[in-house]
Parts: C-alpha cells; structure tokens; sequence
C-alpha cells in the first residue's frame, strides 16, 4: 500500500518533467553571461527557465527542477552561464539569486496553479513578475549586498539594470506557456494537479 501511494505522489511522468526542466535551465545558460555597468551578478537566460518552470509545472515540481539542477552545480558540473559550477558560485555575489530561483519557480507556480484550468496571459505574467522577479531579487540583492560591502540601497539601484531584461523574459515564458498550455492541457499545473488526485496521472 505504502509503495502505490508513493507512485501516485512521485509519478515517473513528473519525475520526467522536473528533469527536462532541470536540464532547460542549464540549456539557458548556453549563451553565456555578461555583466552590465559594473555590476557584480551577471545577466544570463536561466530565469526564463525558472519562470517557464513555475508557469508549466506547478509549485513542487518547478521547485524541485531548480534544487536538481544547484545540487548539480554544487558537485561541480558547469551547468550555469558561463560555464560556472562548483561550491565556490554559493559564496559569490549572486548566490542570493541562485538561492531565491527556488522559492521563486515556487511561487511563479503556486500562482498559476490558482488561476485555475485554463490560465490567461495575464495571470501568467502576473505569476512570472511576482515568482520570477520579486521574489527572486528578495533574495538576491541582500545576499549581493552583504558579499560585496556596498549599501543594501546601492545594490537595489543598481540591480534595477536587470529590471528591463527580465520584463522581457515575463512576457517570453507567459507567451510560451500559454501556448503549450492550449496545446497541451496537463502542462496547466491546476489540470495536471486534478488529474492527480483523480488517479489518471503518471
């Protein structure tokens, strides 16, 4: 009994998603990075792939795909922009950016999982500028401030050069997940989740 309710809980399909995801995040990083006006935290593609991860996969899901994908970082694999990878980027400036994508994909996804079975590009946006943005930049700038020595203020301002970037990913990921969502209804983390609890998930 205990091994069917565990399979119901942690269905392969899911186990699956949260890989892809893991590995599109890397994918993301492809590009590499580069760092504006001086400013220590490099700008990259990854969050896309955090917000495109809470708008398809729901709260835990997208969680999890983000914490696989840092504890493959923290082994050493080069899985972030720039070919970064190992214990060292926790102790660097944006180790509080790092850190925040996984509440962030949370949020993003316990957001869209309350818009309901059939999500607008609205609530989707919303759900990618509250996860994808606030909640990441909660965590990142004190964490930046406090490795760099300059004023939590100072820092604030002058993340505000990623602002315009990441707006453009919000409008990105909602587009695309709207879309598979249309084309693909289990991608609706409120459908997916239903389909669960009714027992036709795998």
């Amino acid at each position: 009994m205990m091994d069917a309710s565990k399979r119901r809980r942690f269905p392969t399909g899911d186990l699956a998603r949260v890989a892809v995801f893991a590995a599109l995040i890397a994918v993301l990083g492809v590009p590499g990075s580069f760092n504006l006006f001086g400013n220590a935290v490099p700008i990259t593609l990854q969050t896309l792939g955090v917000m495109l991860a809470g708008a398809i996969l729901g709260t835990w899901r997208a969680a999890l795909a983000v914490v696989v994908l840092l504890v493959l970082v923290a082994v050493g694999l080069p899985l972030l922009a720039g070919g970064r990878g190992g214990l060292a980027v926790f102790a660097m400036p944006s180790a509080g950016y790092l850190i925040g994508w996984i509440p962030g994909a949370a949020v993003t996804g316990w957001l869209v999982e309350r818009a309901g079975r059939n999500p607008g590009i609205f609530p989707l946006m919303v759900a990618c500028l509250v996860g994808g943005i606030g909640v990441v930049y909660l965590f990142g700038i004190p964490v930046q401030s406090l490795v760099t020595g300059v004023s939590l203020g100072a820092t604030a301002v002058s993340s505000l050069v990623f602002l315009p970037g990441d707006l453009i990913k919000v409008v990105l990921a909602s587009g695309v997940a709207r879309g598979t969502q249309r084309a693909y209804p289990d991608a609706v983390p409120a459908v997916h989740r239903e389909r669960l609890r009714s027992g036709e998930g795998r």
